[in-house]
């Protein structure tokens, strides 16, 4: 595949025999690389952070010449494919490195995360596998079990001697995992759990690793005791034995042909009153003993059950990461192509036509989104440093900052793909430039790991919730002093001096520009739970109905919540970069998503008369010369990214 990227990079020739042959003398023009106010690989060192050499190590791997891009129609042989990339990883050591020393394992979370991120570099059926593998499964026995457990499984899943999938999601319940159909009941004579699919929309639905692989499931259940039941717990079930037939009591169903990931044997699962022993509980949280009796040192059974689905919030940064990997690919083949395609021009006087890169639209398209790209990934390590000092349980913090990252990460990452194939025209359209494998593969990262809308609900629940709860702990005097302080914010931010100042030094200011990001998140706030709060007064409405009523409003809400999360991340790190050289281009970046959104949001800062006509005029004249001027570090900061080109492989792009 390498030799076939790069002789489409170099172009035809005519060779000795006439007949049609590829040669430098016919090739694409160079990719322009001249003005850039910073070394690239200074950047990229930047970029990579402390977890450098991992990153270094999935490169090296990935770029070996067995790990060239497979091409084929026939999906099963695709599959065997990922596996033995799956197993490839394995035997590099860099399945364990989340798992206990105990088990031969690094300890370290953070460093798996930015294997996986750098695995988004690749062919993402790959990394899907390998989450579904090292992540999912291994990650549910580690999180959710206790010692016997990772002793006799963890080592084992990290070599992939043992294969295995997470069975949460169901036929008929998705992001409503509490509502379960799976049961387990226990059976205190043989001391067993009796796992079994009561209807059709119990079954297990596409489930990774499922149609073919895995020998062991992570099964999400109803634990019922005596008739009683106790909420989800997960619960460790054998699906094939060692020959990989399928074991009595288990129904297994291929979906079979997909619209991307076709590297992945995603399957549906039935139980048919299958039987685990008591073991098979994963019981860091909950157990049950040999009598039957239930004990959990977490009495909520809420707060249990969010504690024991935390494995969800791993996979959801996961998908953030590499979803902004594959934003990243897609952004460095459309802008190096746009470096170095010409197209229309005034002729004279250098007789050249305009480069791509060099039209306003064109940077109005793509340098919003580079500046996303980065805003995101500096977003997520936060994410993940804050995400490993939570030892045990679940944290609503963590638990919103996931769900919105990921959702908004996700959707930009859908956008910026298509954005990048338009812009490269007839190019783009060929699939061996990729955008075709980048847009089916990352499509379905808007709906799995949390299905985006869903996703951005629980994130403006979780604000309402946290709202509550810091107003519940005041007393009189201070609550009112709060109120009293969010309207004399509120009449700030409507004064002349602030919403009609269109000065430039006042709009790249960055507390200007964070002021602007927190008064629409916290009016937003307020107006959802003041809306909520009436809607429910009195009992006149319950608080569902109120919550699915206020869905637009909630939506909006959690948007300027991670949007003002991201920025706040973004700031901080222009102010500390340590490298001074890259300070500026930083802070273009910083200052291009930071006025970008507040154009795209204007209607409502002009609605609630937090911003003039003026000056919303003054912030898109602004945006439009921030992306002239990240135009000319545009190139060198796709360059950064340090992606190999055969992870690349578009010959457009090389």
């Amino acid at each position: 595949m390498k030799d076939t990227v790069a002789r489409a990079a170099e172009g035809p020739r005519v060779g000795d025999a006439g007949q049609l042959a590829l040669s430098s003398d016919f090739s694409y023009p160079p990719i322009e690389r001249t003005g850039a106010s910073f070394e690239p690989a200074a950047m990229q060192r930047f970029l990579d952070g402390e977890h450098r050499a991992v990153r270094e190590l999935v490169k090296e791997v990935i770029t070996q010449p067995e790990f060239r891009y497979f091409e084929s129609p026939d999906h099963h042989a695709f599959r065997k494919q990922v596996l033995a990339w799956t197993k490839r990883l394995a035997d590099a050591g860099i399945g364990r490195v989340f798992m206990p020393k105990y088990v031969g394992g690094e300890d370290d979370p953070a460093k798996f995360l930015a294997a996986g991120e750098t695995l988004g570099f690749h062919d993402l059926s790959l990394m899907i596998k390998f989450g579904v593998q090292f992540g999912l499964f291994a990650g549910s026995i580690q999180r959710l079990g206790t010692e016997p457990h990772h002793r006799k499984y963890l080592a084992d899943a990290a070599s992939c001697q043992l294969m295995g999938c997470f069975a949460m999601t169901e036929i008929g319940h998705g992001s409503n995992v509490q509502a379960l159909e799976t049961t387990a009941a226990y059976d205190p004579t043989h001391e067993q759990f009796i796992i079994h699919s009561p209807t059709f929309s119990a079954g297990k639905a596409y489930i990774g690793n499922a149609a073919n692989d895995a020998r062991l499931a992570v099964v999400f259940a109803q634990l019922e005791i005596a008739g009683e039941k106790q909420g989800v717990h997960a619960f460790l079930v054998p699906i094939r034995d060692e020959s990989d037939r399928t074991l009595p009591g288990i129904a297994i169903e291929d979906d079979g042909y997909k619209m991307g990931l076709n590297g992945v044997d995603n399957g549906r699962i039935w139980f048919d009153h299958v039987r685990v022993p008591r073991t098979a509980l994963l019981n860091r949280f909950a157990d049950v003993d040999s009598a039957g009796k239930y004990q959990s040192q977490i009495r909520s059974p809420g707060a249990r059950f969010f504690t024991m689905i935390s494995t969800l919030v791993g996979g959801r940064i996961a998908i953030a990461a590499s979803g902004n990997s594959a934003t990243k690919s897609a952004l460095t083949i459309a802008i190096r192509y746009a470096a170095r395609r010409r197209q229309f021009g005034p002729g004279k006087p250098t007789g050249k036509e305009t480069l791509l890169l060099d039209y306003p639209a064109i940077q109005r398209r793509f340098m919003p989104l580079l500046a996303n790209a980065y805003a995101i990934d500096f977003a997520l390590k936060h994410l993940v440093a804050l995400s490993t000092k939570i030892s045990d349980g679940a944290s609503r913090t963590i638990d919103t900052l996931a769900a919105g990252l990921k959702a908004w990460s996700s959707w930009n990452t859908t956008r910026t793909i298509q954005v990048g194939r338009e812009s490269c025209g007839g190019e783009g359209y060929i699939a061996a430039n990729r955008f075709a494998a980048l847009k089916a593969d990352t499509d379905v990262f808007a709906t799995f790991e949390g299905d985006n809308t869903v996703l951005m609900q629980l994130v403006a629940k979780n604000l309402l919730t946290d709202l509550k709860d810091h107003l519940k702990d005041m007393h009189p005097v201070q609550l009112t002093g709060f109120m009293l302080n969010q309207k004399m914010t509120g009449f700030t931010r409507t004064m002349p001096l602030f919403t009609l100042n269109t000065s430039r030094y006042h709009l790249l200011n960055a507390n200007v520009q964070l002021a602007y990001f927190k008064y629409r998140e916290s009016g937003l706030l307020f107006q959802v739970g003041g809306a909520f709060r009436r809607l429910t007064k009195d009992r006149e409405m319950d608080a569902y109905t109120a919550f699915t009523r206020l869905q637009p409003e909630l939506l909006e809400l959690a948007d300027a919540y991670v949007e003002r999360e991201i920025l706040e991340r973004f700031i901080a790190v222009v102010e500390n970069a340590p490298d001074r050289t890259l300070h500026t281009p930083l802070r273009r970046l910083r200052d291009l998503f930071a006025l970008y959104h507040l154009e795209l949001h204007k209607s409502w800062y002009l609605e609630n008369s937090v911003m003039s006509g003026f000056k919303a005029k003054a912030i898109s004249r602004l945006v439009t010369g921030l992306c002239a001027e990240v135009r000319s570090d545009a190139v060198a900061l796709v360059d950064a990214f340090g992606i190999p080109d055969s992870c690349l492989a578009a010959p457009i792009a090389l």
